[in-house]
């Protein structure tokens, strides 16, 4: 399936996410998630859910609970990540009939997932993380705790 931009990339920016806030020590709340990435919770639970299924994610519950990745980030591939998000949404679509649809526009189609599923495959979250921090981004450190009396 080419890739549908929105679930797709809302689960790539899940893992990466989580890969930039927590890896595979720490978790990431799926309040803290929903809160960066402006989405409601309720909407996530359904990606979070298909990532953990494939195995792209742990959950782990309890009050330390949350989200970590599944696997060391040079393992996760982005192909991996949209097939997990697209599984349920290849079934029961129609696609239009006719002969310019089967003799050009089925196999353009074709063409660019190939081609796509070709570039994905090789991009990891590694990678991503290094694009996140050629592009200046830093992950937050935790603030020292300082009391006074």
């Amino acid at each position: 399936m080419l890739i549908r931009r929105d679930r797709a990339m809302v689960a790539v920016t899940i893992v990466l996410d989580i890969a930039f806030h927590g890896g595979r020590s720490s978790t990431v709340s799926a309040a803290e998630l929903a809160d960066r990435l402006g989405m409601a919770r309720r909407g996530m639970e359904p990606l979070l859910q298909a990532l953990s299924r494939a195995g792209l994610l742990d959950s782990l519950r309890g009050p330390r609970g949350g989200y970590r990745l599944g696997r060391p980030r040079r393992d996760i591939k982005v192909a991996d990540i949209v097939a997990a998000a697209t599984a349920e949404e290849e079934t029961g679509r129609e696609a239009p009939g006719g002969r310019l649809q089967a003799g050009v526009v089925d196999p353009l189609w074709a063409e660019l997932e190939t081609a796509a599923d070709a570039h994905l495959a090789k991009l990891t979250i590694e990678d991503l993380l290094a694009r996140a921090t050629a592009a200046g981004l830093r992950r937050p450190t935790a603030e020292p705790i300082t009391f006074a009396i």
